[in-house]
């Protein structure tokens, strides 16, 4: 299995070897794939499998857009937490109404 930095390295490598345009452009197919994946479940026609893959390079591909724009993880990790506290008291306040 690969550590932390061989991963960074071949992230790093596919910027250099395709640029980085391309590099955008591939993170925008495949958050369109995982899209396509996702709506094929409204059909009935979920492929579990598929579904995880399309997660799986969607991910990476935000992980070459962390390095690519340098984001820290820790940076997203914070606005992640304020996202979920938002979100909670957003649903808490509607709780409420409904009560």
């Amino acid at each position: 299995m690969m550590n932390y930095q061989e991963v960074t390295d071949t992230y790093k490598q596919a910027i250099e070897t395709y640029g980085v345009r391309m590099q955008k452009l591939m993170a925008i197919e495949e958050m369109s794939e995982l899209t396509k994946e996702i709506c094929k479940d409204f059909r009935g026609l979920l492929d579990r499998e598929h579904l995880i893959e399309e997660m799986a390079d969607v991910m990476i591909m935000l992980d070459q857009m962390l390095l690519l724009y340098k984001i820290s993880g820790e940076e997203v990790g914070l606005m992640r937490i304020k996202k979920v506290e938002r979100l909670k008291e957003r649903l808490e306040k509607q709780n409420d109404e409904i009560d």
